[in-house]
């Protein structure tokens, strides 16, 4: 009779395995989503940018080109869009740049991920057009 080798009870490793590649999976998850909302910000606030910018270059005025940046922006709450555009209205001739700004902060969601990026992360997004 041959005697069967017995090593150590295996039952927990299974377990343990599951429990170490679930937190670098889940952390991997968590990471893509918040890079995944920085980057929807960013493009929002591009976009709006550029909307604003196109409305200052044929000459229409701040209060025009402000209402336009926050119609361009509806995922982005108005009170958290900052609009910056320059130069002023009366010191605006054809031929001249036009700058109009857009910044939003995004507030993280996962906590641990502001050790690594900061919070609130700070999106910006700039354009120059020429006045028309």
């Amino acid at each position: 009779m041959t005697k069967r080798f017995r090593g150590r009870e295996d039952r927990g490793q299974a377990l343990v395995e599951l429990a170490l590649v679930l937190t670098i999976l889940l952390t991997l998850l968590l990471g893509i989503i918040e890079v995944g909302r920085i980057g929807h910000a960013y493009l929002v606030v591009l976009h709006a940018s550029r909307e604003g910018a196109r409305l200052g270059a044929i000459g229409q005025d701040d209060n025009a080109i402000r209402a336009r940046v926050k119609a361009a922006a509806p995922s982005i709450p108005e009170a958290e869009l900052s609009i910056e555009i320059q130069p002023a209205k009366w010191e605006r001739y054809t031929g001249e740049p036009l700058r109009v700004s857009v910044a939003h902060e995004v507030h993280l969601v996962v906590p641990f991920f502001s050790g690594i990026i900061p919070d609130p992360f700070p999106v910006v997004g700039r354009t120059t057009m020429r006045i028309e």
